[in-house]
């Protein structure tokens, strides 16, 4: 003991090691300390044996337990499914009128519904279903082919101008192009936009709804507000949906734009489908 160096403040023996004049105090570790960090090492090594620990090459091992969180998730997953699918069945075998009626399908149909269209209708549509430049806004109630559950299921179910299905909506406005004089295309564009704006020149509306009436009202109407039966628009809201401005519009009038929307219910199938139906039905503009 008496090569021990002690040190004169605290009267503590240091450890021998020095750095720069400074000496290491010998304190011993509290035992609360010690006994705590000998129990972590005794958990670690029954957590290697009771649960997946180790990599081996080419898998690891599995643990007395058999445990693992992939088998945990598929479990719950399996339950999830079990306790849907009486509901599930019930949407498939329901109409629409039924589903709507029945508050708990209602519920169910319509988080289904949100699920499928945020994976298969966002990317036209958005993620708030509001749509954009040449695909439409699905929460108001501006509808070509009508807003009620079953003639959305049906746009749905087999689309727009869609060739992969028989049953597909068709509309096609004709090029006006070989029809009308381009002055006479101005003049048209000219009396739409004067159903709720103010065009460029007044004086070409007049002859304008002349020539609207002769060439566009057996589909829009005589008053302009579409012909749902056609998939024709109302010209009369403001709500455009492929062009804005009067320019844009005598572009649609002499070379139109035709969009396609696939049919889903090859794809989907129909319990989905009818899902979707009901999800876009209570956005808000559902008729």
């Amino acid at each position: 003991m008496a090569d021990k160096h002690i040190d004169d403040i605290s009267g503590v023996e240091t450890t021998g090691h020095e750095w720069d004049g400074i000496r290491e105090l010998n304190n011993p570790l509290p035992r609360w300390w010690l006994w705590t960090f000998y129990a972590t090492i005794v958990w670690a090594i029954a957590y290697t044996v009771v649960y997946p620990a180790w990599p081996l090459l080419t898998d690891a091992t599995k643990g007395v337990l058999g445990y693992s969180s992939r088998g945990e998730l598929a479990q719950e997953i399996a339950s999830a499914k079990a306790a849907q699918s009486g509901i599930s069945e019930k949407i498939a075998a329901a109409s629409l009128d039924e589903i709507l009626a029945d508050p708990q399908m209602t519920q169910f149909a319509t988080a289904a519904g949100a699920a499928a269209f945020k994976v298969n209708c966002v990317q036209c549509h958005g993620s708030g279903a509001a749509g954009g430049a040449g695909y439409p806004n699905l929460n108001d109630d501006d509808w070509l082919w009508g807003g009620s559950a079953e003639a959305i299921h049906q746009t749905i179910a087999h689309g727009i101008r869609y060739a992969d299905d028989a049953d597909t909506r068709i509309s096609e406005m004709p090029a006006f192009a070989d029809i009308l004089k381009p002055e006479e295309i101005r003049q048209v564009a000219a009396y739409v936009v004067s159903l709720t704006g103010t065009p460029r020149d007044a004086a070409m509306v007049e002859p304008g709804k002349q020539l609207f009436a002769d060439n566009c009202a057996s589909c829009h109407g005589e008053d302009a507000k579409g012909n749902r039966e056609f998939g024709a628009p109302n010209l009369a809201d403001a709500i455009w949906l492929k062009v804005n401005g009067e320019v844009e519009i005598a572009q649609q009038i002499r070379q139109p734009k035709h969009g396609v929307m696939p049919g889903w219910q090859a794809r989907l199938g129909d319990t989905t489908v009818k899902e979707l139906a009901v999800y876009i039905h209570s956005l808000g503009g559902g008729e």
